[in-house]
């Protein structure tokens, strides 16, 4: 049943963001996972189109925020106002009041702004004025960022970062997919004809029973492995947290559900090892003289790290 559910999505968003099932299935795998996603690319990739078609096919109740320098901490979490009439103070909710939250040009704000997502993020309340307000679930936050460098932008705090289950980069599409582009707009918007495949309620059943995919102790001592290494790799100033290894392993959990098995195999720990750990990875600076990026490095500790063999996996999985 998720099987079938999860590929109608897939079809569904790719109506409207032609060409790229793999970023798709992936944006799909973290929000199964109850994870939130940094999509960096530079501007007219896709990246509003993919967060649009999702809360359509979810049945997500969707709010956007435009990043700018002048954007308050307020417009994202709320504020206490007195009601005159009652005398009271009463409060009003922010963008964050919804089950999808679109925050467009994250880094263009200022770092007192952006931090205003870290507790929603990580606890899916607000506390404003001491009080604690929890959000809608599920709760997801999909925040697009143009690359550091681009004018008047600056980088996420690494606190920030690191609450983001993945990041995806859509990339410009194919001549054959630019041509299909061109043909699905010719009359119509296809996101506007985007239909719910899923209730909410759905998703949060699934994302409910995502611990039910079992995952052996060898592939479990595997997921550590490749984060331990990254700390120990000569051009990496700061590797995986103990935050990345959770989301790795929920992300390979989503991973095997989605490839229509209820275990977790080396393969899937793999396919989504770039996404969910590339970002987290702080570089020296010499690893920018030498050209090595972070998706360089973690190639370099899938092949150092020897992967259990599938004798280990089947047969042995243990819930985690």
């Amino acid at each position: 049943m998720i099987v079938e559910q999860s590929k109608a999505i897939v079809a569904e968003v790719n109506k409207a963001l032609i060409g790229k099932q793999e970023v798709v299935e992936q944006a799909l795998m973290a929000i199964y996972a109850g994870g939130h996603i940094l999509l960096e690319d530079v501007p007219g990739t896709g990246k509003t189109t993919l967060a649009l078609a999702l809360s359509k096919c979810l049945d997500l109740d969707y709010k956007r925020v435009q990043f700018t320098p002048d954007t308050m901490p307020s417009d994202i979490t709320g504020f206490t106002m007195l009601n005159r009439k009652t005398g009271e103070f009463e409060f009003n909710w922010g963008a964050v009041n919804c089950n999808l939250l679109l925050g467009d040009e994250i880094n263009r704000t200022s770092a007192k702004t952006q931090s205003a997502l870290l507790e929603v993020m990580e606890e899916l309340a607000v506390t404003v004025d001491g009080v604690s307000h929890p959000v809608p679930k599920p709760f997801i936050c999909i925040a697009t960022e143009n690359p550091v460098g681009s004018a008047g932008t600056q980088p996420l705090p690494d606190s920030q970062i690191d609450r983001f289950m993945v990041r995806l980069s859509i990339g410009y599409p194919s001549t054959a997919d630019q041509v299909n582009i061109l043909k699905a707009k010719r009359y119509a918007n296809p996101l506007d004809d985007t239909k719910a495949k899923i209730s909410r309620d759905n998703l949060l059943e699934i994302q409910n029973f995502l611990g039910n995919v079992q995952v052996a102790d060898a592939v479990l001592d595997y997921i550590v492995r490749l984060c331990e290494q990254t700390r120990d790799m000569e051009l990496v100033e700061l590797g995986v947290s103990p935050r990345g290894v959770i989301a790795l392993t929920r992300m390979a959990r989503a991973c095997a559900l989605i490839r229509e098995r209820d275990f977790v195999s080396p393969e899937d720990v793999r396919e989504v090892f770039k996404a969910t750990c590339a970002h987290r990875l702080a570089l020296k600076p010499q690893a920018r003289i030498e050209s090595v990026t972070a998706e360089d490095i973690l190639d370099q500790v899938m092949e150092i790290v020897p992967a259990p063999s599938m004798g280990q996996v089947v047969g042995r999985a243990a819930r985690w």
